[in-house]
């Protein structure tokens, strides 16, 4: 997993739009907030999605973008922004290469049974692609709120 100091892969994903442009493109000013989540339309993916969407002005005015990542289609994920009003980027991650890169997709274990998947995880970037704080097994009620407090701290200190 990529951890504070390393810079982000600069590989490419589709987003809602369809548009595939690289990462390190679609970053805000300042950085950009990047989160890993496992499915569209599940319950705390979609907590996660809608606290990120309420606090997205606040991220914006501190320089950073907020993006979302899975394994979703673009075509899912233009019905999960349709269906919840998400304004934000989230990238389709169709062949797993971002997930790969950024080391998120792990073995888990669920109801006994194990099998590969996403790991929450939020990954918070500077505008050249350096990762400065990483969240692992994220649980998503007040995991936005939390990530907004920390980046203004740090961005009130520097």
């Amino acid at each position: 997993m990529l951890q504070p100091g390393s810079t982000i892969p600069d590989l490419s994903a589709p987003d809602q739009h369809n548009q595939t442009k690289p990462l390190r493109a679609r970053l805000g000013s300042r950085g950009g907030i990047l989160y890993f989540y496992p499915r569209d339309n599940t319950p705390g993916c979609t907590l996660e999605a809608n606290d990120f969407q309420a606090l997205g002005p606040a991220f914006a005015a501190l320089g950073h973008e907020v993006i979302g990542i899975s394994k979703d289609s673009v075509t899912s994920h233009v019905g999960f922004c349709a269906k919840y009003g998400l304004a934000f980027t989230l990238l389709s991650d169709g062949d797993g290469a971002l997930c790969e890169a950024f080391g998120v997709w792990k073995e888990k274990t669920q109801y006994g049974k194990t099998s590969m998947g996403i790991v929450r995880s939020t990954f918070v970037v500077d505008a050249a692609g350096v990762v400065h704080k990483v969240y692992t097994n994220v649980k998503t009620k007040g995991h936005a709120e939390a990530v907004l407090a920390e980046l203004t701290r740090r961005l009130g200190a520097a």
